[in-house]
């Protein structure tokens, strides 16, 4: 068993308040649950109107699928037009 885990900070600029922050993370969060089968979750900076910390995570049988699961995910968050991504970090977890 492999578990993947990737955590992207973001900067939201076409956010003005709280309500339109969690549009666009409720946007990603359920988007990449649907589309990429992964765990999602906000996991800081909730009430930071325009920054957001996500929680990616995928467990599968091989190291390679887990990689291309994760690479997937973050092509989908680069590729959300509202967001900037601040930075990106993988955890292989035991």
């Amino acid at each position: 068993m492999y578990v993947l885990a990737v955590e992207i900070e973001l900067h939201i600029p076409s956010a003005h308040s709280l309500k339109d922050k969690r549009q666009v993370v409720k946007s990603l969060v359920e988007g990449a649950r649907r589309r990429l089968g992964v765990t999602a979750a906000e996991t800081g900076r909730q009430e930071a109107w325009q920054r957001s910390t996500l929680g990616f995570a995928v467990v599968t049988s091989s190291a390679h699928q887990a990689e291309s699961v994760i690479d997937d995910v973050e092509r989908y968050v680069w590729g959300h037009g509202e967001v900037e991504v601040v930075s990106a970090e993988r955890s292989w977890l035991e």
